[in-house]
């Protein structure tokens, strides 16, 4: 059994409802042999990224940058999981009230640091999270644990 791991920041009611669209696309019953297990980022360890065979990360974009809880969390995890977790597949999902390119310029350096590879470009929602935007977390969570199961 493979482990998607999803570590969130969910401190809005807009990340929050991504990341419950995220979590329910990548529990969906139509793939079979993945494991989905949640975190949030200050509790989220070098153990469960060590542990897990992919990665979903979300958080709010305040300020022009991640939130410190998800940056925290890379700060943990970087040197322990840098060798042995390198080439995992990760989806990320990143909400700002007015711009996220900040945040998204950040993930991206520090994915590419651990060498993690991007199975969709992440989903970016600025403002209020349409349908559409919900549906694209879905689909999100979706394709990152297909990438480890069987469908």
């Amino acid at each position: 059994m493979k482990r998607l791991l999803i570590v969130h920041h969910t401190p809005s009611p807009s990340v929050q409802a991504m990341f419950e669209a995220v979590r329910a696309g990548a529990s969906t019953d139509e793939i079979e042999g993945v494991d989905v297990v949640s975190r949030a980022a200050l509790a989220a360890t070098a153990v469960d990224v060590m542990e897990a065979d992919g990665y979903l990360l979300g958080s709010p974009v305040n300020l022009g940058y991640l939130s410190g809880a998800l940056k925290h969390f890379f700060d943990q995890i970087y040197y322990p999981c840098l060798e042995e977790t390198a080439r995992r597949p990760f989806g990320a999902f990143l909400h700002g009230n007015n711009d996220a390119t900040g945040g998204l310029r950040a993930l991206e350096s520090i994915t590419t640091g651990l060498a993690w590879k991007a199975v969709q470009p992440p989903v970016v929602v600025v403002g209020e999270p349409s349908k559409a935007d919900i549906d694209a977390c879905w689909e999100l969570g979706a394709v990152t644990a297909a990438e480890l199961g069987e469908v």
